[in-house]
Parts: C-alpha cells; sequence; structure tokens
C-alpha cells in the first residue's frame, strides 16, 4: 500500500540544531518538561523528549511514536476488573514459521495485559517443524491449544480447522509471524463490552526486525463499505463474535491468499455493529514471503482471489456490477456498477460571464458524459458582458439539451442552486462549477452509477489544479478548524495514504463543485442552506444533513476533471467577501462542535494532522 504522506523541506542540521539549542527553546522545553513530568510520569515524559530531539536531528521519528502503552497503563489493564469481558481465542494458522518469529508472536499473547485469552494454533508445518514446535509449547501455557494437522488444507482450511477448537465468544485472526501489542486483548475486550460490538478492528504498523522498527503504519478510517471494497483497509487486528462467524461462515477455500479478504466481507453483511479502535494493536511483519512486502511479488495469486471474493460480495448484497483488480495499484480493486434504466440527469451549472470557461465545461461534459440521459440547466447571475448574452443565444444550435434560466439577486450559491432545481426536471441532481473541465469517459455515467444506489447521498469526483496537483478528493471536517481537502496538493497520479487517491472512498462530505445527488433526497434535507451559508460550506453542511439521514456520501477517482477554483467569484480572503467568510465558518463550526471534538471525522483518523490538508501525521 502507498504510504505517501507530504513532509516540510527538512533545514540544515545546523540551523535546527541552533533553534533547538537557543535558551528560549530550552527554556520552552523546561517549562513543558516539568509540567508533563508532574502530570503524567516519567516515562510519558522521556517519550515526548525522545520525539522532539529526534525530530529536531531531522530523524524519522517513527519509532518513537509507536502506540506502545506506558508500564503504568499495562499495570492498570492487569489489576481491572474484567466482569462482563469476553474470552477472546487468537487463532492462528502455522505453516513452517520461524523460530524467532513463532517465538515472538507466543509470547506477544502469552504477555497480554488481559488474562481471559485462548490461543488455537493449528499447525499444517512439515514433521520436522512439527516436532519441534510441539517440544517448546509443551507446558507454555495452559491457554494454548496447538494441536497437528494430518494434512496442509492450505490457510483457510486450517483457519477452519482451529475454528472448530475456540472456547471463546469472540475470535481474532493472528497471522504467524506477527506481534501484538501487549494491550491489543484488554482493548478488544473493553470495546466489546462498552459498545456490544460484534466485529471490531484495531489501526495496525508494518514492522521489519520487531514492533520498534516500525517501517509505515496503517491507520484507518471507521467501517467504510465503498472503502472497503476498493481496498481491504480492515485487515488486522481483527475480532469478531462466535455467533457472527456462524452466521457468516467459515473461510472459503477457493479464496486462498485472500480469504480473510473475502471472510471480512462476509462479517461486515452479518454485522450488527461494527468497532474501529483507533490504536495500533498489530504489528504485521514485512519480510519477503509475506503479503506487506509486494504483494505482486510474494502472493499474485492473492490478487485474483481478491477480486473473486468481491465479486461474490456484490452478488451476495444484490449491487449489479462487475469487480475487476486495480492497474498499479496492486491489492487495491474497482467496481463498474451498473446504471439501472436510463433516468434523466439534471446538470446545474451557475454563471456569471466566463464564457471560455463555460465553453469548455459544456463540451467536455457534452464529450465525456457517457451513454446517459441529460440536460443542462445553466442559472444565469448577474453577468454584465454582452459576449455572455449573445454565447447564450447560440447555445441551443451546439447543446440542444441546454436551457438558460436567470437568477435576480445578489451571489448566493445556495439559493442559486435551489432556484436552478425548480426547472429540473431530473431524477438526479449534477451541481457543476462553470470553472470544471470533465476529463474522463463516461463522467456522468460513473457518478450516476453511485448515486443511484439506495445506500448513497452525494457522489463527488477528484478534482485536479491547472498544475496537476489535487485540489479536491473528499472533505474531512476539522481539518484547518472547520473542513478540509483530502489529499490537497499530492501530484495527480499518487495512489495517496493506503490507495486512499485510486480507490472510490466514503467521505463526511464532497464539494458542490462536482456533487451528484437524487433529486428527491436533495428536496427530503431542504436542498442548500441560503441563509448561514450562501457562498461557503453549503456543500458540506448539505452532505452532514445526508450522513445524518443515514447516508453514505461517496468521492471516486474514476470521475476527475480540472477544476479551476472558482475564478468568476473572487476571493474570499479580502474585504466583505472575508467578513461573510468568517461568518459562516463560524457557523459551521457551532453546529458542527461535536465533530470538531475528541471523536473528530469517522472517515480520518486521529494520528492524521488537523493543521494542513497532505494527509500529514499529527
Amino acid at each position: 500500500m502507498s504510504n505517501h504522506t507530504d513532509h516540510p523541506q527538512k533545514d540544515t542540521i545546523g540551523k535546527m540544531m541552533k533553534r533547538f539549542l537557543s535558551p528560549a527553546h530550552i527554556g520552552q522545553l523546561m517549562k513543558r518538561g516539568f509540567t508533563s513530568l508532574k502530570q503524567q510520569g516519567w516515562e510519558a515524559t522521556w517519550r515526548k523528549i525522545s520525539f522532539r530531539f529526534n525530530l529536531a536531528l531531522g530523524r524519522e521519528v517513527w519509532q518513537y511514536r509507536a502506540d506502545i502503552p506506558l508500564k503504568k497503563e499495562l499495570k492498570q489493564q492487569r489489576r481491572a476488573d474484567t466482569t462482563g469481558m469476553p474470552c477472546i481465542s487468537v487463532v492462528v494458522p502455522l505453516y513452517n514459521t520461524p523460530k524467532p518469529f513463532l517465538k515472538e508472536m507466543v509470547e506477544s499473547v502469552i504477555n497480554q495485559s488481559y488474562p481471559k485469552w485462548q490461543l488455537v494454533l493449528a499447525d499444517a508445518s512439515d514433521k520436522e517443524h512439527q516436532m519441534q514446535n510441539q517440544a517448546w509449547l509443551k507446558g507454555k501455557d495452559d491457554r494454548i491449544c496447538y494441536f497437528q494437522m494430518e494434512k496442509n488444507l492450505g490457510i483457510a482450511g486450517n483457519t477452519n480447522a482451529a475454528f472448530d477448537q475456540v472456547s471463546g465468544d469472540y475470535i481474532a485472526l493472528f497471522d504467524h509471524d506477527d506481534i501484538l501489542q501487549l494491550s491489543a486483548l484488554f482493548e478488544m475486550a473493553q470495546a466489546i463490552k462498552q459498545t456490544d460490538a460484534d466485529l471490531l478492528y484495531s489501526d495496525e504498523a508494518v514492522v521489519l526486525n520487531g514492533y520498534k522498527d516500525i517501517t509505515r503504519y496503517h491507520f484507518k478510517p471507521d467501517f467504510s463499505p465503498d472503502t472497503l471494497r476498493g481496498c481491504n483497509y480492515i485487515t488486522h487486528f481483527c475480532v469478531f463474535s462466535k455467533e457472527l462467524l456462524q452466521k457468516a461462515g467459515y473461510e472459503q477455500q477457493e479464496y486462498d491468499g485472500a480469504q480473510d479478504f473475502d471472510l471480512i466481507l462476509r462479517l461486515s453483511e452479518q454485522a450488527k455493529k461494527i468497532h474501529h479502535i483507533p490504536k495500533v494493536l498489530y504489528f504485521w511483519r514485512c519480510h519477503a514471503n509475506s503479503t506487506a512486502a509486494d504483494i505482486e511479488t510474494a502472493k499474485p495469486y492473492a490478487l485474483e482471489a481478491g477480486r473473486k471474493a468481491l465479486q461474490a460480495h456484490l452478488d451476495r448484497i444484490g449491487l449489479k456490477g462487475q469487480a475487476e483488480c486495480l492497474k498499479g495499484s496492486p491489492g487495491a480493486y474497482r467496481v463498474r456498477y451498473e446504471v439501472q434504466g436510463n433516468p434523466l440527469v439534471s446538470v446545474l451549472i451557475p454563471n456569471k460571464d466566463h464564457i471560455e470557461d463555460l465553453s469548455r465545461c459544456l463540451e467536455g461534459l457534452k464529450q465525456k458524459a457517457g451513454q446517459v440521459n441529460y440536460e443542462v440547466i445553466i442559472i444565469e447571475n448577474n453577468s454584465t458582458d454582452p459576449k455572455t448574452f449573445e454565447f447564450y443565444n447560440k447555445i441551443q444550435k451546439n447543446y440542444p439539451n441546454c436551457r438558460i434560466v436567470t437568477y435576480k439577486g445578489d451571489f448566493n450559491f445556495s439559493a442559486i442552486n435551489n432556484f436552478g432545481r425548480t426547472f429540473a426536471k431530473g431524477d438526479h441532481l449534477l451541481l457543476l462549477n462553470n470553472d470544471i473541465e470533465p476529463l474522463s469517459d463516461n463522467f456522468l455515467y460513473e457518478l450516476l452509477s453511485y448515486s443511484q444506489r439506495a445506500d448513497v447521498g452525494a457522489v463527488g469526483a477528484k478534482l485536479y489544479y491547472p498544475d496537476d496537483t489535487i485540489q479536491h478528493a473528499g472533505v474531512f471536517i476539522g481539518l484547518g478548524g472547520s473542513a478540509g481537502h483530502s489529499h490537497k496538493g499530492h501530484p495527480r497520479n499518487s495512489g495517496g495514504y493506503m490507495y486512499r487517491l485510486a480507490t472510490t472512498q466514503n467521505m463526511s462530505a464532497v464539494t458542490g463543485a462536482c456533487l451528484m445527488v437524487k433529486t428527491a433526497l436533495y428536496d427530503k434535507v431542504g436542498g442548500l442552506d441560503e441563509q448561514n451559508f450562501a457562498v461557503a460550506y453549503n456543500d458540506v453542511d448539505f452532505c452532514l444533513k445526508l450522513r445524518k439521514e443515514g447516508y453514505l456520501n461517496v468521492c471516486t477517482p474514476f470521475v476527475d476533471a480540472y477544476h479551476y477554483e472558482s475564478k468568476s467569484r473572487g476571493n474570499d480572503g479580502q474585504g466583505a467577501n472575508a467578513i461573510r467568510y468568517q461568518g459562516e465558518k463560524q457557523r459551521f463550526v457551532e453546529k458542527y462542535a461535536d465533530m470538531m471534538g475528541e471523536g473528530g471525522d469517522p472517515y480520518y483518523n486521529p494520528h492524521f494532522t488537523l493543521l494542513y490538508e497532505n494527509y500529514g501525521y499529527k
């Protein structure tokens, strides 16, 4: 998985050390250190010092930021009352596991801060490894259930044999060469008790030699079905109830190599509640034969197995479409949904002069729309250039499905689009800025293929600046103190963090510069808010209203366009525009204060920065 993150250019070590060792900075650090020491103790304070010191030296600091629980936290967990917390059976299929890896894996379970566990080891190794493993495990811990397979049935078959031996109420999937965080089972058991979830997962880290040798993190969103269909982002650490497994069924050998992806898809279909713990509870070992290293080289058959598993998932839940492996992004997938029937799409384009932009937008739409029945409604608002009206008069000849309507009043993006909607005859609306230039083929068809789904609210596209950097790939709440764009400024061809620029994602919101929604849903939530969000935040507010109604908002990279960033309307950073913008921002922050707090945006992750839109670590 790509782990692209923008970082500021590193200063020279000399300049950084000069700043770091300045009297003012040392005094500031000492003050913070004493405060931290008083409030959090020696261990937490020393971690902060180590982190800042290595950052000042320009070193990569992942190993100093790992979510390793403090010793005092582990002691508290070991003394905690576990009444009402379940026994968790950790299931591990073994196959010729190197002794050091086996030892580290088993000891990471034995040393857990949570006592109510069972470790089930299904050993399909050759006879020599089985004899060694049996001898080493003998008398190790009564909670270990070790048995030898008479025949290697593959990963799925061996895992299923282990499922038959579980005694716990919940089951955890664990690879034979990986490592558990010492607090992993306690965190899971506590979350089960607090949330009553029957499917849970955590963040994870990829390691080389041990849990302190971290190469990258996988910081994940809360449950996102479209994101999961694009990439098995859940993977580890996955825990589920025995009852849920019985409903979903055991692992299936036909999907070996992607058997966990298949199982997770089936579990998610049946789960009553899915819960994400945004902490690193699992260390995924990266070596020559592991999927974490390079799935194309290590397990090329797994890619096709994953595609088949995804197709079976679509067929089960009744979504008509074709799953395919995503070229250039091994381990990622694309679903081409089929548009049902021949619905009409009404494209609403507010316009004031700038006929060059409008002409480019209309021509791009004409060339790229795909086999879709659509109409275009241009909403004229306060144009002053006579050439604009000449262009309007000529439009019908080149674009027979286009109409001009006139909104009389000051610029109010919400009111203009709401006005345009009253003329729309379509089953779906596409809000489209006049400075959008469609690039992808089947532009409307792809948007419509998502918008038609009963579970989907708003659908957005991936938009680029003219310099081929990302302008928009979905909106996160909390960025910059209000809302911001995902991966803003990343290169156009970047796969993003964990393929989030390459695959379809569930997001809290998408931009109104290119937003499709069912007309009935637009009306249901009252359209755009004309009173509180005349120019800014109206699209985000609209999407959050849809989310509140239980709908999924989607951003797909398979619809892309250039966005010339509202050239026709000027800058929000000056004069009266700035005052208006600040007022709208304040109203937005007050309305969604609950999402600005500790919980944050469910499709983001608390480990990422809220200061910038570059998907950087906090």
